[in-house]
């Protein structure tokens, strides 16, 4: 695959990082990022843009990227540290955490976005990387799923929001179920949404 960065390079010379993180815009749960090392001698079929791929086909290629990967990692940052540190701060954190938790060390990091955590490895962020780079797209797939996963335990702890069917997105559903039951643990409580109840609230009380 062809990746456009600022640079050139060849497969053979770089041992190649793709990052990526998923849960930056729900108004609930965790944000995860994963870092993934593909080994070229043992490659996955049908990597792209987790978001593009239906949730069976997501749980297929995780468990491939897991079997297959020469190295992955998946972190996260919770939401006690998203609402003290702000999401973009705590999503470069995770990515950080997840790059650093590598078994293999790479040459280079490729991040998909703008921006790059701060890392003492040589790291490149790429717009849209996620569909240009088998390494990100795996490392989105990785991230999605385990988020996925960790909201499907909170759906097990919190059945009233409906967190199975909406993973934490400000939904419709989303966000009549939050006016109905309050702000709940799983609540990131510096998001405009969960804070607006929370003022209400406190205007009631007062």
């Amino acid at each position: 695959m062809t990746v456009q960065t600022a640079f050139s390079f060849s497969d053979a010379d770089e041992l190649i990082c793709g990052v990526d993180e998923a849960g930056r815009g729900p108004v609930a749960g965790p944000v995860f990022a994963a870092a993934v090392i593909l080994d070229p001698d043992r490659p996955i079929d049908g990597l792209r843009d987790s978001k593009k791929l239906s949730e069976t086909k997501r749980r297929y290629l995780a468990e491939q990227i897991r079997e297959k990967a020469m190295a992955w990692s998946v972190e996260a940052c919770s939401t006690a540290e998203i609402d003290e540190l702000n999401i973009l701060q705590a999503t470069m954190l995770a990515m950080k955490r997840a790059v650093e938790n590598l078994s293999v060390t790479p040459s280079l990091v490729l991040v998909d976005g703008n921006r790059c955590p701060m890392l003492s490895i040589r790291s490149e962020a790429i717009v849209k990387g996620d569909d240009k780079v088998d390494a990100i797209s795996a490392a989105s797939i990785l991230a999605k799923t385990a988020r996925d996963e960790v909201l499907l335990q909170l759906h097990d702890l919190y059945p009233q929001y409906a967190f199975d069917r909406h993973k934490g997105y400000p939904t419709a559903l989303h966000l009549e179920r939050l006016r109905q039951h309050g702000v709940s643990p799983a609540h990131r409580l510096s998001y405009a949404p969960v804070r607006a109840l929370l003022d209400q609230k406190d205007r009631k009380i007062r």
